[in-house]
């Protein structure tokens, strides 16, 4: 028996009344509902096989040993600082050996310095030149313990480096290490064009990296031809989802809450942790030079350098992001004579080549 034209729009008008509704419902419920988090399983997570016999022990080492120290003070970062600069410093001799680089302490404008510079000075690069920050956590790696990065730099990339010895605690807090690296900055734009030189650095550094930019900006100083931050620290309020992703999995920094934390406190010395000039994923990027970042799959910063990329695009400046497998924070500056390393400083020195004036 046939539905009348009566009992069909009764029925199409209830289907679309439950259909409404079923439609309202969801709507509410995405509005008021919490994002769900996910429960993953514990598991063990073996070394990558498709890296360097180098990269696979650096990979496979335990936890940093120190990993959840606490100082409070710098006075209290003072002895963990020396006796990891210590241990660091030993490395030095080698690496200044095998990528035939030679170092000399010097002052700029007071600031604290060394000239790193390679045997063999690449043609295109006789005109150029670097400054690096080096990482830390604004309280480590004091002294020759900050040169091994500007040493790969200068090795690989056959060009000249000036790294900075900034101030940390005891001996200053914030802004010290920033206006350390604008002193140095200033004195050197006086003497060659700032479109020939690039800024570098890892961790703080690479923090430190985009600060200089952004305080460079602010005080209407010329901006260099191109900058390099890796992993940088570039929001310390411990926001972004590789701090969690990442947590116990990468064997430097370990924790959100271990020690890199505990020092980059003590450095702000109760400064708002936001401001742009402690987590420069907040600063206002347009107009920042060519920029290419560096991380890896089990950094606990990944996310931090990945947001920075992204600040960056949007901002419409030319940004490279590159990754390497299995690394987590910073290894590529662990070994000098590991593939993987002289791939990232390769990669990065090209980048500067592409883009610095001669």
């Amino acid at each position: 028996m046939k539905k009348s034209p009566r009992s069909r729009n009764h029925a199409l008008a209830a289907t679309w009344l439950a259909l409404l509704s079923t439609i309202t419902t969801g709507e509410a419920f995405a509005q008021t509902a919490a994002p769900a988090a996910i429960d993953v399983p514990a598991k063990t997570i073996a070394v990558p096989t498709t890296v360097s016999p180098q990269l696979q022990k650096i990979i496979g080492a335990p936890l940093r040993s120190n990993w959840n120290i606490q100082p409070r003070t710098g006075e209290e970062w003072k002895p963990v600082a020396d006796a990891g600069a210590a241990a660091l410093v030993k490395n030095v001799p080698g690496m200044l050996e095998r990528l035939q680089v030679k170092v000399e302490k010097t002052t700029i404008d007071g600031v604290r310095a060394y000239i790193v510079t390679p045997e063999t000075v690449a043609p295109e690069n006789r005109n150029r030149q670097l400054i690096h920050m080096h990482g830390g956590c604004y309280v480590l790696n004091p002294g020759e313990a900050g040169l091994p990065e500007a040493i790969f730099m200068a090795g690989f990339g056959h060009i000249k480096v000036i790294s900075v010895d900034y101030r940390m605690p005891p001996e200053a807090v914030f802004p010290a290490a920033l206006d350390d690296g604008i002193t140095v900055w200033k004195a050197v734009v006086k003497t060659m064009n700032p479109k020939n030189m690039a800024i570098f650095g890892t961790s703080a550094g690479g923090a430190l990296t985009l600060e200089m930019v952004l305080k460079a900006k602010e005080l209407g100083l010329p901006l260099p031809g191109a900058i390099a931050p890796g992993t940088p620290m570039s929001d310390v309020t411990k926001v972004g989802d590789s701090f969690y992703t990442n947590a116990m999995l990468d064997n430097v920094l370990v924790s959100p809450d271990g020690f890199c934390d505990a020092g980059t406190k003590v450095y702000a010395d109760g400064h708002d942790m936001k401001d742009p000039m402690l987590s420069p994923v907040y600063g206002d990027m347009t107009g920042f030079p060519p920029t290419i970042l560096t991380s890896g799959t089990r950094d606990l910063l990944l996310s931090n350098t990945v947001r920075v990329h992204r600040k960056l695009r949007q901002a419409g400046v030319e940004a490279t992001l590159q990754i390497y497998e299995g690394m987590s924070h910073a290894h590529y500056i662990r070994d000098d004579t590991a593939p993987e390393s002289k791939e990232a400083f390769e990669e990065i020195a090209g980048f500067f080549d592409k883009h610095l004036g001669k």
